[in-house]
């Protein structure tokens, strides 16, 4: 039986700048990318790991300083009992004798499979394990179709980057048919949420979420493999959650209404979350909500807030209704009121329809 970690899209070096937080919470959130692969490094000593598998996108190709790298190379050391298999994917390829993977003095305990599908055996262990790197951007076709396993007697691991969930061009992996060639387990990588496929085809995710599109737990996956027994889990690991939460709002609140119901909200939370507060619903036509006043007044009770208005105005639709008699948007409330707009979704989908009338109008 062999012990391992699972681990994949680091994203070392990531720089945030598609981001919506600012430079220097992205500089911080650099620094937590770094901090969080440690600790899974410091997991795998204290459990004795016999492997710390890495399935892709350790870190940025276009943004990671060899200095990151080497320093990551240094903590690799600290890994003297574990053997720490990497592939390279999508964001960090082996695309020429330049890549951190190539001229950087690995540790003896480390190994880089290469951009061919290879196979490495740990004959003392009595394991396998097969996969490839990455040597560009992008990978239309199926690279796994044919693989073989060579000894169905020995563990057999595949470490794979790609795309299990449709044919795109991110290396698409067809599941039916890679369940079915006898892998003892498969360490995939690419997608950031943790998921899996079936007992022994598993997505760790991203260890950090790296924006808003990636929110829930984030970790590892960890356990135990044989010949005769798999037992593995997903164990949350991550410094940060990014959470999204939406927030009801009605044309009788005012700007403290809604901070002190966000502050109701944030009280089931954890303060060191990055929180999005999307207000829905429909607000007094005169008043607006200043969101970064209220980003200033909810960040006394987490550290990172985002207040999206997504509201809309509560309008005098006797009024528009008269103003507009002979146009669209007129019609418009004529029809939608014969439907029966008494109920919140109904009213909403109305003022929604008028606000995006009125838009056109003004353009």
């Amino acid at each position: 039986m062999i012990s391992l970690i699972h681990t994949g899209d680091i994203h070392i070096g990531m720089e945030f700048k598609k981001a919506s937080f600012g430079s220097e919470f992205a500089r911080d959130r650099r620094n937590e990318i770094k901090e969080t692969f440690y600790r899974i490094i410091d997991r795998a000593v204290d459990m004795n790991a016999d492997f710390l598998l890495i399935s892709g996108d350790l870190f940025e190709d276009e943004y990671a300083t060899i200095g990151e790298i080497k320093e990551i190379n240094k903590y690799f050391r600290k890994l003297n009992d574990t053997r720490i298999v990497i592939i390279a994917g999508n964001h960090d390829p082996i695309i020429n004798n330049k890549s951190y993977y190539k001229i950087i003095d690995w540790a003896e305990n480390v190994y880089i499979l290469d951009t061919t599908l290879q196979k490495i055996s740990f004959e003392d262990v009595n394991v396998d394990i097969y996969g490839l790197s990455w040597n560009k951007k992008l990978i239309k076709d199926n690279l796994f179709e044919n693989i073989q396993i060579d000894d169905k007697n020995r563990i057999n691991i595949l470490l794979a980057h790609g795309d299990i969930y449709q044919k795109s061009s991110y290396l698409p992996i067809d599941r039916e048919s890679i369940a079915n060639k006898g892998f003892d387990y498969i360490a995939l990588g690419h997608i950031h949420k943790h998921e899996f496929i079936c007992k022994n085809i598993a997505y760790p995710g991203s260890p950090e979420p790296l924006d808003f599109g990636e929110t829930g737990t984030h970790g590892i996956i960890e356990g135990s493999i044989s010949k005769d027994e798999l037992d593995i889990k997903f164990l949350p690991f991550s410094k940060r959650e990014f959470v999204s939460i939406d927030v009801s709002v009605d044309d009788n609140m005012t700007v403290e209404n809604i901070i002190e119901n966000i502050k109701e909200i944030v009280r089931e939370y954890d303060f060191k979350n990055l929180y999005r507060f999307n207000l829905n619903g429909i607000r007094d036509k005169d008043i607006l909500f200043d969101t970064q006043y209220i980003k200033y007044r909810v960040e006394e009770y987490v550290i990172y807030a985002e207040i999206l208005d997504n509201t809309t105005p509560d309008y005098d639709l006797d009024k528009l209704k008269q103003e507009n008699e002979n146009n669209v948007i007129g019609k418009y409330i004529e029809y939608m009121e014969e439907q029966n707009t008494e109920d919140e979704i109904s009213k909403l989908a109305l003022y929604e329809g008028i606000e995006a009338l009125l838009s056109e109008k003004v353009n």
